[in-house]
């Protein structure tokens, strides 16, 4: 039997799952880093989403105990030290695949809702404001071209997604050679030829202000920016230069540089979409992350 920390909220039929398979489940969410530290190494066995951080003063002491195993519900590993709990001897798994169709069918409402004004068309039909002519003068994706920067899972179901408008499908990633539903090519012509630009990339050092002043230049005028993958893989800075002088035409943004954000003045923004990291916040994917939370939890101590 393994003891087994729930750090951030999963599906109670996850809890349930665990539990029937003999292992003790504590659910302890919205911890300090204090209250984890002092917590983390009593368990053999803990489960995070996005919000819990797990860092070296962390796992450090979980190696003081019997903590074995790092189950993050959800893609990006991010807020794990994966190289530290490495050393350490504790595996860190994750579960993206079981996210992929919410967060690309996010990416796809902000496309849609970038095209047609549909955030400040709403806002302001609420105050009682008709400004047809104003938001008439909207995109469509029909035939054109989307760039997909990175091409995982969630780029795969978006390039999928898109087929249904017979957009054109472009997408650059070092890491892949070949798709059948996309065409391979660098960052440049990516930027050069695409009408709608999504990012599906971690934060690390090599991908941070991926998107900077220069490459903004590189793209065309009036390119819509999609980002429901991680903050910092845009300058936000130079995304706001980008809106105001009117090179991006809108950006749709699930992630920050600092979340939550704030009142910046890019998230005010009128040509800015904005909403609250909710890429996996569907009850759909909560249940296929939950169930596969419990499986590799069930199977990492089934094999000891």
């Amino acid at each position: 039997m393994a003891r087994v920390l729930i750090c951030d909220p999963v599906d109670e039929d996850a809890v349930r799952a665990m539990k029937d398979a003999g292992h003790e489940v504590v659910e302890k969410t919205g911890m300090s880093p204090e209250e984890l530290l002092e917590t983390v190494p009593e368990f053999d066995a803990m489960v995070v989403r996005s919000a819990t951080k797990v860092r070296k003063p962390v796992l450090e002491k979980a190696a003081q105990g019997n903590l074995k195993l790092i189950v993050r519900g959800g893609v990006g590993l991010d807020n794990i030290d994966t190289d530290v709990a490495a050393e350490l001897g504790i595996k860190v798994d994750n579960t993206p695949a079981a996210s992929s169709v919410a967060v690309a069918e996010l990416a796809m409402a902000h496309m849609l809702a970038c095209s047609r004004y549909l955030g400040p068309a709403n806002i302001t039909m609420k105050k009682g404001e008709w400004n047809k002519k104003a938001y008439g003068k909207g995109k469509e994706l029909m035939g054109s071209i989307l760039g997909l920067i990175g091409y995982g899972r969630i780029s795969r179901e978006l390039a999928r997604m898109a087929g249904g408008f017979e957009m054109r499908v472009l997408f650059y990633d070092p890491y892949v050679d070949e798709a059948d539903d996309a065409a391979k090519v660098d960052l440049e012509t990516l930027l050069g030829q695409s009408d709608f630009i999504s990012l599906h990339i971690p934060h690390t050092k090599e991908t941070h202000y991926l998107l900077d002043a220069p490459q903004f230049e590189l793209m065309k005028d009036g390119v819509v920016i999609v980002n429901c993958a991680r903050g910092g893989t845009i300058n936000e800075a130079a995304l706001l230069d980008a809106l105001n002088s009117g090179k991006v035409f809108a950006a749709g943004l699930d992630v920050f540089e600092k979340e939550p954000p704030g009142e910046t003045p890019l998230v005010k923004h009128e040509k800015v979409v904005v909403t609250p990291h909710i890429g996996a916040g569907t009850v759909a994917a909560k249940k296929r992350v939950g169930t596969e939370v419990a499986r590799k939890v069930i199977d990492f101590f089934g094999k000891e």
